[in-house]
């Protein structure tokens, strides 16, 4: 199991099990690029599949979202509206995924998420998820800062 930095601990409600972001490269004013390294040690290997082992879409998915999350973040603390500081970030659309390629035990995935739009509490974005510099997924999806409860 990889160990996240303190930096994605302190700014992703998700934990590990279920966190897909081990780091931040590199952040721009609406661009952030984070890397994850897949183990093979990640529990929905067991499963998906036995003896050849992919990673699941949903969980690159997931990377993407999380990476676009942490994107948020600063986002949201550098605003003025106070409305934004202590949101929750959520996914609340997906469209146009690609997948190009499989991600395997070993693989060193890193996501580059951008920042298309923002309006109000939402935050229209594009991602790619990147092995060897190789695009295997394209997306685009639309985070949602919600208040905590």
């Amino acid at each position: 199991m990889t160990k996240a930095s303190d930096l994605i601990l302190k700014r992703l409600p998700q934990k590990p099990p279920f966190l897909f972001v081990d780091d931040m490269v590199d952040r721009e004013e609406k661009r952030i690029l984070t890397k994850y390294q897949v183990t093979g040690e990640e529990d929905f290997f067991k499963g998906h599949f036995p003896g050849n082992p992919i990673m699941p879409g949903v969980i690159l998915q997931e990377a993407a979202f999380q990476s676009g999350a942490l994107l948020m973040s600063f986002i949201a603390e550098e605003s003025e509206d106070e409305s934004l500081k202590n949101g929750l970030g959520v996914v609340s659309r997906v469209q146009d995924v690609k997948f190009k390629n499989f991600v395997k035990p070993g693989d060193l995935i890193e996501m580059e998420v951008t920042l298309d739009e923002a309006m109000a509490n939402a935050f229209y974005m594009s991602g790619k998820t990147r092995v060897n510099g190789k695009v295997v997924m394209a997306i685009k999806f639309t985070g949602t800062l919600v208040p905590k409860s």
